[in-house]
């Protein structure tokens, strides 16, 4: 008898536990995050689960996705609006096609010049309105705002005016592309995992991707190290974060404020990172890693000006981009850019 009676004690035991394990899982508010970064900003990843698990006690957990893990990045905004991921932290000119700003708040050549320039337009109530019911349409609710960095042109040869592109074949995308055209710059589109050979065996003969860094890491520099500041946009995009409704309404105010605040400094530590290892680079000075040069100050200004055709184009997709593009032709002329 007593033999059964503790056999009997030691399963009911167990049935608590499990049930114990059941209870705080169920207590626990698991996010699917998704980004387009890889994994050199795992650390920041990392700081940022940890944040979010710490200052939850360990209610509210992370799954973190890196780029193309689950979703592709130019499905973000129909995966998040599905509910197939809670969080998105994309590009909106991934999506341009599905919402009509997205090009406009990725940043168009000519838009702004600093942080500081773009930050204070996404602040303009106008605009933040315009953006807020452009994803509110598609199902998704905006949350945040991230910044890039420098967004220039990396060549094998030495670049000293947009001239000098004419006889060469440079990766570009969407609008940068069609700005380049407009100077008989012969263009063509490859994926990041791609520039490296392509300008090994002259498939490219220059990129316009990202920064100093981010041709670090791609180890471009084995391949081409000619790196050409065009003073055209910067930062060179901006990182947009959306939400699913359900998900983000369901979660109590205390753990919404938790989860607004990390994904805020993710994406500070992230534009920090970008920063920082440009600085690092350009500081190294000439041949160290690059060799540095400026686009002469007319021809950045051609760019703009070249620009505004691809302006107009945006504005002609809708009444609400047609108000984005006057709020940002009338910052241009404030800022000196436009006439």
């Amino acid at each position: 008898m007593f033999k059964f009676k503790t056999v009997g004690r030691i399963a009911a035991g167990l049935a608590a536990v499990v049930l114990l394990g059941e209870v705080a899982l169920a207590d626990t508010t698991r996010i699917r995050f998704h980004t387009f970064y890889g994994t050199e900003v795992d650390h920041i990843a990392k700081k940022f689960r940890d944040t979010v698990k710490e200052k939850s006690d360990g209610k509210l957990r992370i799954h973190y996705l890196r780029g193309g893990e689950l979703v592709a990045s130019d499905q973000f905004v129909d995966a998040v609006s599905k509910g197939s991921i809670d969080i998105a932290y994309g590009v909106g000119s991934y999506w341009p096609g599905m919402v009509d700003m997205g090009n406009i708040e990725a940043g168009l050549p000519g838009f702004w010049t600093s942080r500081d320039e773009a930050a204070a337009i996404f602040a303009n109530e106008t605009f933040a309105k315009l953006l807020d019911e452009a994803y509110a349409e598609k199902g998704v609710k905006l949350i945040g705002r991230g910044y890039g960095s420098d967004y220039d042109l990396l060549t094998k040869e030495p670049v000293s005016s947009l001239e000098d592109l004419k006889s060469m074949k440079i990766r570009a995308t969407g609008q940068v592309a069609k700005v380049l055209q407009s100077f008989d710059i012969p263009t063509v589109y490859l994926p990041a995992e791609e520039l490296y050979v392509g300008l090994s065996t002259g498939v490219i003969d220059g990129a316009i991707y990202g920064g100093p860094v981010e041709y670090e890491q791609l180890k471009l520099n084995e391949v081409a190290t000619h790196y050409t500041f065009l003073n055209m946009l910067n930062p060179g995009w901006t990182d947009t974060i959306i939400a699913n409704p359900e998900t983000w309404n369901g979660l109590s105010d205390a753990h919404r404020a938790i989860l607004q605040e990390a994904i805020d400094q993710y994406a500070a530590d992230i534009h920090a990172w970008l920063e920082d290892g440009n600085d690092r680079i350009i500081e190294a000075g000439n041949g160290e890693i690059f060799t540095f040069a400026t686009l002469p100050a007319e021809d950045s200004a051609s760019l703009t000006e070249a620009a505004q055709a691809v302006w107009q184009e945006e504005a002609a997709k809708s009444e609400r981009t047609a108000k984005a593009i006057e709020i940002l032709v009338e910052n241009a002329k404030a800022q000196g850019r436009l006439k």
